[in-house]
């Protein structure tokens, strides 16, 4: 694990999935944020707590602390990071119950959502996107 305020185990072969991590590392002025494909060949052992598939099903994270965030809990903290607070209204106690059911019912189907908004449901190119416009940050050891 590196010291970034969060890191974040997407799905490089879901072109909505990658286009939001695109946006959020452009945003990423202060290295806040770290970018894990859990696709990646080394994945499991170098993340052995997070189960890959899983991460795969909703969205995970790792806070500096350690601790895990999912789903919508990982999108608001990122785009709090980042400068855009708007997305903490869907951890609002009202709004919450409601986004957290729309939220798995676009992730259990995002495929199909991307394929609807993008042309395409799934990518192999994507993997690479991430990392080369925000590369990996040095991991202590």
């Amino acid at each position: 694990m590196n010291n970034s305020s969060l890191t974040i185990f997407y799905d490089s072969f879901c072109p909505l999935c990658v286009k939001e991590m695109l946006a959020l590392a452009k945003r990423d002025k202060n290295s806040c944020l770290s970018f894990e494909d859990i696709n990646a060949d080394d994945f499991s052992q170098r993340f052995a707590s997070i189960n890959a598939q899983a991460a795969n099903r909703v969205l995970h994270a790792k806070n500096a602390d350690g601790e895990l965030l999912l789903g919508l809990d990982v999108t608001a903290q990122a785009w709090r990071l980042v400068g855009n607070p708007l997305y903490c209204i869907l951890r609002w106690p009202l709004i919450k119950p409601i986004a957290d059911r729309v939220y798995i019912a676009f992730a259990n189907n995002r495929y199909r959502v991307s394929y609807w908004l993008t042309g395409q449901a799934r990518c192999e190119r994507c993997q690479q996107i991430v990392s080369e416009h925000h590369p990996p940050k040095q991991r202590k050891n």
